[in-house]
């Protein structure tokens, strides 16, 4: 089963409390959408960068990438 993990990232002073904020929307959007999310989150890469992230079937990347838009991705092991 591929994985895929898609990456949102937000810069600056408030970069923390915007990926946080933004995780909870990718959550409530794969409840509404009844999509498989094996893992979501977020991570501080340095004081002012910070990402939220999902962690889906890669089957399902075409749709999820046309509507949520993330800045990257990367194949998860």
């Amino acid at each position: 089963m591929d994985k895929i993990k898609l990456i949102w990232d937000f810069r600056g002073p408030h970069g923390k409390n915007i990926a946080i904020h933004h995780e909870k929307h990718l959550k409530e959007f794969f409840e509404i959408e009844n999509k498989k999310l094996f893992k979501s989150g977020t991570e501080t890469l340095n004081e002012s960068h910070h990402l939220a992230y999902v962690i889906i079937l890669k089957k399902d990347l075409d749709e999820i990438k046309l509507i949520l838009k993330p800045h990257r991705g990367e194949i998860v092991d």
